[in-house]
């Protein structure tokens, strides 16, 4: 596209971290500004080489456009390999060459919204007299477990002296209900220990962000996102689940639809369990062959997304289960087929499946995917567990009994997950539409950046 050069311009860059789980969210928070306000918006999409060839293909409006630096971290095909190690890259390899492309580009920026883990930006856009939005990319829940996580250590419950007890109750975290020890982000007394120091600096740094932006439904979070506006001193938004439902009318009449959609539309009103545990981490050898053993003996229908396990499953693709590498998740999720969704509880997953107002069986592995389990099951009531606790072997057994019993329509278990996934659902509708509380903070934010923009 042309490069637009007047001053009414308002240029926003967005500096998304270099992982799928981080990147999708970004552009589509990056799409709701666009088509919000298509004429007088340029949005350019800082990313590596290597992630523009991912992204490339994939729809946008005509005013964002991609500018990329060199592959200076490690590559996303091994990013859960060494998970400490590629962060380390993202805080140290990465700030130098972006602020030499942001220094060289032609329309002056308005704004930086930069993802919250990049906490290097914040010096940058001091350093070019930028004002700068922190975009957190979890829930706000998730937040504040690491705003005040001097409050856990204050109380025994993380840090050096942690009592090890993880049943105590955690119930002093300003805004946030009552939570076991044992749900907490993993980071604080179990996996990913070495990474906390880092991410706990960048909560904190966030709060110097001109702007902060939560990726999460107000009225599911209402009590922990007041309890930080009151805290905080710069102004919060609260935009939405940003996901890309604003692209799911144009596929109602698709008539090229993918064969899983075509397999979808082959099976009985909300009798598939749809299985995805995510793009990042993954269960264990021992638990997967569990779990694949456990969904085949139960019987019932299933789509199964599985990457690099493929080989594992001895069963072919039939009327009764489909494994394939990838689908069109939320596109997947509200197929009237779809019964309920068993999930990583990443916190973009989370946020598709309660849109969708489809029952969910959680299996979190690492880092927020815990306590958005627990929201999940115990806040929203809409799930149940499958995991039980950290490195502990569920069964093919327990699998097989618990997926027939939660996908029974019949059963007072399954009947009361789906009329809370539906009461959910319909709070997530009604924010996006006009008026709604997603809609007036974007149109907020917008107006915000504008007149930041003007002033800079």
């Amino acid at each position: 596209m042309a490069e637009p050069s007047n001053s009414s311009t308002c240029h926003v860059v967005a500096i998304p971290y270099p992982g799928r789980g981080h990147i999708n969210p970004m552009m589509n928070l990056c799409n709701l500004i666009a088509l919000r306000h298509p004429s007088n918006f340029l949005i350019t999409v800082v990313v590596t080489q290597e992630w523009l060839g991912f992204i490339q293909p994939e729809p946008k409006p005509s005013n964002i456009r991609f500018a990329t630096i060199p592959n200076v971290i490690p590559s996303e095909v091994n990013r859960a390999d060494d998970f400490p190690g590629f962060l380390n890259a993202t805080l140290t390899k990465m700030e130098e060459p972006v602020e030499q492309l942001l220094r060289g580009m032609v329309v002056p920026i308005s704004v930086v919204i930069y993802d919250t883990y990049l906490s290097w930006v914040l010096n940058m856009g001091s350093r070019m007299n930028v004002p700068v939005a922190s975009l957190f990319t979890m829930s706000a829940t998730v937040f504040a477990m690491f705003y005040y996580y001097h409050l856990l250590v204050e109380n025994c419950n993380a840090g050096d002296n942690f009592s090890g007890n993880m049943e105590e109750l955690v119930d002093y975290i300003p805004g946030v209900p009552p939570t076991r020890v044992a749900d907490l982000v993993t980071v604080f007394n179990g996996n990913g220990k070495e990474v906390r120091a880092a991410t706990l600096q960048a909560i904190s740094m966030s709060a110097k962000a001109q702007f902060l932006l939560f990726l999460s439904v107000y009225e599911l979070e209402a009590q922990v996102i007041d309890a930080l506006n009151s805290e905080l001193s710069i102004p919060i938004y609260v935009i939405g689940p940003a996901i890309p439902y604003f692209r799911l009318n144009d596929m109602q009449n698709d008539q090229n639809a993918p064969k899983y959609v075509r397999w979808l539309d082959r099976q009985p009103l909300a009798s598939v369990l749809y299985i995805s545990q995510g793009s990042f981490l993954s269960v264990s050898d021992a638990q997967l062959e569990e779990i694949i053993a456990g969904v085949h003996d139960s019987g019932v229908r299933y789509m199964w997304i599985a990457r690099d396990e493929k080989t594992r499953f001895k069963c072919e693709n039939d009327e009764k289960g489909l494994v394939i590498p990838w689908c069109d998740q939320l596109r997947v999720l509200c197929h009237g087929s779809i019964g309920a969704f068993w999930s990583h509880c990443g916190w973009n997953s989370t946020k598709e499946g309660a849109f969708s107002g489809v029952p969910m069986l959680t299996f979190p592995i690492f880092f927020d995917q815990v306590p958005n389990s627990k929201m999940i099951v115990e806040d929203w009531k809409m799930g149940r567990r499958v995991s039980v606790g950290e490195g502990i072997l569920v069964t093919r057994e327990e699998i097989s009994k618990l997926v027939r019993r939660f996908m029974d329509r019949e059963s007072e278990e399954g009947k009361e997950a789906r009329r809370r996934a539906n009461e959910v659902k319909k709070i997530c509708r009604q924010v996006i539409a006009e008026g709604g509380s997603a809609q007036i903070d974007i149109d907020s934010f917008i107006s915000d950046i504008s007149k930041s923009g003007v002033n800079n």
